[in-house]
This record gives structure tokens, C-alpha cells and sequence, in this order.
């Protein structure tokens, strides 16, 4: 039985080398999703990030920072929007919540003097673009002294960045 050969001509070489090439370049593809504006953290370790976000600002010069997820609401309110490190569990004015208002689920949970503990830290307030952004960690007491089986709620690793910020009247 003949054996039957073939020989690439060497312009052919060149061809079968880069076209193979081409298609391993040509289908790698970034898939780059920006999380701008944002608001997420850590719930008692499990990631939540929230679907809407919100920061008002007073004419008192107080800063309310929200984040909201389905029924679930995180809200920090620090005492000014000075790029700063807030302590929370030592005053009423700069505090931290989390509600839920799923029926049947109902909860309540914050910080407040000699309640709680944590802090937020604003790092930027974007005066310009009216943006704030920052970090947040907190455990929070719930409302209902009375529910042992769920008495706080943690959070940690919290970022928000870039959250748009509205001027309102004082409440």
C-alpha cells in the first residue's frame, strides 16, 4: 500500500499558525459590569447589596445614606458630610439602622447611645458630581428586646460609592 504525503506550501504554514490564533484572541471578551453607584456589605456574612440607593443631605448639615433591597432598608446618618470617621453606639445624632417590613418578617434593628456599636467613615463627598462615598461596619440591636432568637444583625465590609446625593428641608 502507498503512502501518500502531503506538503504544506510555506505560505500556507504562516496561515494555519495565526488564523488559530486569531480565533483564541478574537473570542476572548471582557465582560466588565461597573458597580457605580454602589451599596453593599456583608449581612451577618452573607453578601447584600442593595438594589436602590439614596444620601440626603439636611439644611442642618446631616447626612442620610440609604439602601434599600426589596423590603430590607440599611440607613446611616452621620452628624455632618465632613470626609471623617463617625462612631456609632455613642449618640443619637450619627447612627445606623436596618428594617425589615417583609410581612411576617417583620424587624428592627439600630445603634444608637450605649446601643450598638460600629462606625461609618465618609471618604469623599464629590461636591462637583454631588456624590458620597465611604465605608460602614455595624452591629445593631433589634427593637424587639424581646425576640432572644434574633437580638442584632451585623454588618460588615460595607461600601457605598458614588451614591447621589438631594439637598432637603430639615427633618
Amino acid at each position: 500500500m502507498p503512502r501518500i504525503f502531503f506538503q504544506i506550501p510555506q505560505s500556507m504554514k504562516k496561515w494555519m499558525f495565526i488564523l488559530p490564533l486569531l480565533l483564541i484572541i478574537s473570542s476572548c471578551t471582557e465582560d466588565v459590569k461597573f458597580n457605580n453607584p454602589a451599596f453593599q456589605t456583608l449581612k451577618d456574612n452573607v453578601f447584600w447589596r442593595a438594589q436602590n440607593h439614596i444620601a440626603y443631605m439636611t439644611t442642618n448639615g446631616s447626612m442620610t445614606i440609604e439602601g434599600t433591597l426589596g423590603y430590607e432598608k440599611v440607613t446611616l446618618i452621620t452628624a455632618s458630610l465632613a470626609v471623617k470617621t463617625y462612631n456609632l453606639g455613642v449618640d443619637e445624632v450619627s447612627k445606623a439602622s436596618y428594617s425589615n417590613a417583609l410581612p411576617g418578617h417583620l424587624a428592627s434593628f439600630s445603634t444608637g447611645k450605649n446601643k450598638g456599636n460600629g462606625q461609618i467613615v465618609i471618604t469623599e463627598f464629590d461636591r462637583e458630581n454631588n456624590t458620597i462615598s465611604g465605608t460602614f461596619k455595624f452591629t445593631a440591636i433589634n427593637s424587639d428586646a424581646g425576640n432572644v432568637e434574633n437580638p442584632k444583625v451585623n454588618f460588615t465590609e460595607g461600601v457605598f460609592y458614588k451614591v447621589p446625593v438631594q439637598v432637603t428641608a430639615e427633618f
